[in-house]
């Protein structure tokens, strides 16, 4: 299935993801296990992870290729709110060579 993946460095990755979770759980299906630092988003449109690493919180959206835009812009556009003191980065990749999306604070989203 296509994909999409974005590293945003970040001292508090699993705060971030837990945040995250918690708030699309409440539109959605969304997990976060704080023991192994992962989490999941069910969307209609496709899935999201969230894993949590030592320097960086670790996104891949997963979803029919149209699906991606929307996946990266709903799952980016909340975590950087979220990290807007941290002024957090999400910068998406795709797996077919196409850039994603870039979130900033403050901005809206632009194409790389």
């Amino acid at each position: 299935m296509p994909r999409s993946e974005a590293r945003v460095a970040t001292d508090r990755p699993a705060r971030y993801a837990k945040q995250l979770a918690a708030h699309m759980g409440r539109k959605i299906e969304a997990a976060f296990s704080e023991e192994t630092g992962r989490g999941t988003l069910a969307f209609s449109a496709g899935t999201a992870t969230l894993e949590a690493r030592p320097d960086a919180l670790l996104l891949v959206v997963e979803g029919e290729r149209e699906n991606l835009p929307g996946l990266e812009d709903v799952v980016g556009h909340h975590l950087v709110r979220f990290g807007a003191r941290d002024e957090l980065v999400v910068e998406w990749h795709r797996d077919n060579g196409e850039p994603g999306l870039v979130h900033r604070n403050d901005e809206d989203p632009k194409d790389s």
